[in-house]
Parts: C-alpha cells; structure tokens; sequence
C-alpha cells in the first residue's frame, strides 16, 4: 500500500462511485478499479458496499478512510515544511475567523502584509465549533475563537477583551455619553444572535442579575443587517466593539455601559501536534507582539 493508492482510496470514498472518482483523478474507470481490488487483496477485507448505485464504506472501509486523510495530510506538510525550512518569506496563511471576528486583526493583517508581501490568504467566517472542525481537519492552521470553549488540543492565545456598547440609531436621542442597564430596558432591543457564540443569552443575563427585564423585540444573526435595522429606529441593540469598528458607516450611534461586567473574549489557536507553516508562526508571534503593545 503506498500513498497513490491511498489517494486514489480517498476519491473513490468521496465521489461514492469509481467512475466519478476516475473523473475527478483524470484516468480511466477500469485501471481505478483494479487498484482498489488489489488494495482489498492486500489488506485481506471488503472497504466498500454497493448501495443502489453508491458505494459505501464498511467499517473496515471507514477506519482506513480516516487514517488515509491524516496520512496525505502529513505528507502535503511534511512537503511543506521541507520547502520553508529557513524561509518563511513565501507561503499562504490560512486562517478561521470567529463570527463577530477580533478588534485587532485588521491592524495585525495590515502589517503582516507589510512584513511578508509574498504570503497569499485563505480567511474564511464561520462560527467558533466550525472554526475547531476545519482546523482539526487541517483545512486551517490558525483560528480566532470565542472564549471559554474546550480546547484541550489547541494551544491558545488569549486576545484582548472587549467591552459591550449600546447602540441607537443617530436620531435616537439619549441624555449621556454612558448609560446603564436600567436605561437601556426603556428601549426596545433588537439582540445578536449567532449560534454557538451564547451572546443572546449573555446579553440577558446581565438584565436578569440586576432584577431588570430586556424590552427584546428580534434577534438577527446578520451584523450588516442588524446594524441596517437598528439605523432605522426600529429599535436598539447591544455589541461588542469590534463590531463597530469593522462595521462603520451606518447611521447609528453607540454608547458605553456604564455598570456592565460582559466583555467579548477572544482566542487565537492551533492544533498542539500539528507543523505550522512559517507563514503561521509568524503571525502568531506578530499577534503576541501587538498584544503585547496594547498592554503597555
């Protein structure tokens, strides 16, 4: 069994049928076929079924599926690491960025492009469990996640935190630059909500310690259109900073929460027992490095 074969394995799982496998790997059906018959031979057991038209994995089939994605991984950064080894000049940074993203990473990108201009991106949005999967899926090297989450197979660097802030549209008339719970329950609240970040309930939460009730008249889990919405009048919402900063130019303005004890946290992380290309080191080091500065 050699790495080919584990590839031409992985199509086959993948595609569900060897014609659309030999597709997909650019050769013919008939030759496909007889590399997995010998690799069946091989290993002494069935790896697939037929179903209907479908091929499916046995148990026996889905044990090496999972061990033949690790294996060609491996290899790719194995590759990979021999290509970079004193470089780090070229390469492409693939990183996962939280729902609500970070405050800094704007700043942090802008110079990493200043400092490395050959890297290529792959930035992609999603929510913090996904953002875990793909990594652990070596799709991503690094990801921005929302803390507290279990990370026992991740190293974690823990980014500033962020304060809440109260938002109206600019027409909304409000006494002060600061305002409390207790005002803000005179407003209809339109709230973020994004699964698998729990904002929703940590914003109401801080009514509930304070005995007060949340004038809650939507939830959206589209920042773009909550910030349109709340441009409106229609009503109020509550965000934290980074959402204003990366989200300028709406109609709205915002105020600090003067007795609030949320704050948005926020983690860079990568895989404990997985190479990172130079590309990744030196963001990370870069973004100790702007954290560092935040803190002097």
């Amino acid at each position: 069994m050699d790495i080919r074969q584990l590839r031409y394995f992985i199509a086959i799982a993948e595609e569900k049928q060897i014609t659309a496998a030999a597709e997909r790997l650019h050769m013919t059906q008939p030759p496909l076929g007889q590399q997995l018959k010998g690799l069946e031979e091989e290993l002494g057991v069935q790896l697939f079924v037929r179903s209907g038209k479908w091929l499916e994995l046995t148990d026996a089939g889905e044990a090496l599926y999972k061990r033949a994605i690790f294996l060609t991984k491996a290899l790719e950064e194995t590759k990979l690491e021999v290509k970079e080894i004193g470089s780090g000049t070229r390469g492409k940074l693939m990183l996962g960025i939280n729902t609500l993203s970070s405050v800094i990473l704007p700043q942090v990108l802008h110079e990493f492009k200043e400092a490395y201009p050959l890297i290529t991106y792959k930035i992609q949005q999603n929510e913090s469990a996904q953002i875990v999967r793909l990594l652990k899926e070596r799709s991503i090297e690094l990801g921005i996640v929302r803390l507290p989450l279990e990370l026992v197979e991740f190293e974690v660097l823990e980014l500033p935190s962020e304060p809440f802030y109260f938002v109206t549209a600019s027409n909304v008339l409000h006494p002060a630059d600061k305002c409390s719970y207790r005002d803000i329950q005179r407003y209809p609240l339109i709230l973020p909500s994004a699964e698998g970040l729990g904002l929703y309930k940590s914003i109401i939460q801080q009514f509930t310690e304070r005995g007060l009730h949340a004038n809650v008249i939507g939830e959206c889990s589209d920042i773009s259109l909550l910030l349109k919405w709340v441009a409106y009048g229609d009503g109020a919402t509550i965000v934290p900073q980074s959402v204003l900063e990366l989200h300028q130019g709406y109609n709205i303005q915002s105020f600090a929460i003067s007795d609030s004890e949320l704050h948005f946290a926020t983690g860079l992380i990568w895989l404990k027992d997985r190479y990172l290309t130079k590309a990744a080191q030196r963001f990370i080091e870069l973004m100790k490095q702007e954290i560092v500065h935040l803190r002097l």
